[in-house]
């Protein structure tokens, strides 16, 4: 994601900040789409760009942790970084117990900002390396056989190859050739890569 493409919703009550903010951001390359409302932001849920959410905790209506309660109900999964006023810290830390990820204090100089908007582009890229790596994960697996499938999706969670094979009606001796060959076929050379593709493939699902 390219400086060009990197989107910072600001949703902020205050037309000022709102213009300020966009100031701070816009010269240091990032794109920007204000909001004067929680309700605003909400209204767009499912058609946000990826990119950080910059929200102020204190606003009239929706507050900063009702709508961020609000937009991962919607299922809205990018990085929120909570705007506060002095003596907010309280609220910002429940903020952050809900899953901000960070908070800076107004009004707050321009590397502040730009740091917190870094941390959140780093955890956004995070994400799309994992999700990058259950969509593989979820491709490897389909070359193996529906058997070798369940036989994998039991040792995932913990079984031996006894119970493993009582639950699929076959041997032990079978689920060991199975396991055998779903090695081979995934290219692993121990059962923790195996399990570790099928971890990533479940994310996936």
């Amino acid at each position: 994601m390219s400086d060009a493409e990197r989107v910072v919703h600001v949703v902020d009550d205050d037309d000022s900040v709102r213009r300020s903010v966009g100031f701070m951001l816009k010269t240091s390359g990032y794109r920007v789409r204000s909001f004067a409302s929680g309700v605003e932001i909400l209204k767009e849920s499912k058609a946000l760009e990826p990119g950080c959410i910059l929200l102020d905790i204190r606003m009239p209506g929706m507050d900063g942790l009702e709508v961020q309660e609000a937009l991962r109900s919607h299922g809205v999964p990018l990085p929120v970084i909570i705007m506060t006023g002095h003596g907010d810290v309280p609220l910002s830390v429940r903020a952050m117990k809900a899953g901000a990820i960070d908070f800076i204090e107004k009004p707050f100089e321009k590397d502040v900002l730009i740091t917190a908007i870094e941390s959140g582009f780093a955890v956004l890229k995070r994400a799309d390396s994992g999700r990058e790596k259950a969509k593989d994960a979820a491709v490897r697996l389909q070359v193996l056989t529906p058997r070798e499938r369940e036989v994998l999706d039991g040792l995932a969670q913990g079984l031996p190859n006894k119970t493993i094979a009582y639950d699929l009606g076959i041997s032990p001796r079978t689920v060991e050739i199975h396991r055998a060959n779903l090695m081979t076929k995934l290219e692993v050379r121990s059962l923790s890569e195996a399990l570790r593709l099928a971890f990533a493939a479940q994310e996936q699902s």
